[in-house]
């Protein structure tokens, strides 16, 4: 839901509304695929064959969405050189980079987490299957 609020004259997002238009951000950020890519790029500008090489697991067409869904979101920045063949590199924006600190974050989370997670998991599908 967004409201504008007529004291502030400003709008009032609430991701936790219906229709929301910062969900799209969330559903962006979120994703297994942008976790991953936006990580490989923290860490240097990439050719789109090493981010292919690094995030072991994606398809050429899933890395191709994921980076055109990041530039339009302005997370990504896309630079063409002029050569045979083209060459094109993919950086993190002033965004992007601003999700660096989040996101490892989640990725510390989970390889700390990750015995508990599984124990769980493994007690919950015991339950279901007795």
């Amino acid at each position: 839901m967004v409201t504008t609020s007529a004291a502030a004259g400003r709008l009032e997002l609430d991701p936790y509304q219906d229709g929301c238009p910062t969900r799209r951000i969330l559903d962006r950020v979120g994703d297994r695929w942008t976790v991953l890519v936006v990580g490989a790029l923290g860490e240097r500008t990439r050719r789109f064959s090493e981010l292919l090489r690094q995030v072991e697991g994606i398809s050429q067409k899933m890395l191709t969405q994921t980076l055109r869904a990041l530039e339009r979101d302005g997370l990504v920045a896309r630079t063409v050189y002029p050569e045979v063949p083209v060459k094109v590199e993919y950086r993190l924006t002033e965004g992007g980079r601003s999700l660096l600190e989040p996101l490892r974050a989640l990725e510390e989370w989970s390889i700390h987490h990750f015995g508990e997670v599984s124990r769980a998991q493994a007690e919950y599908d015991n339950r279901q299957s007795a």
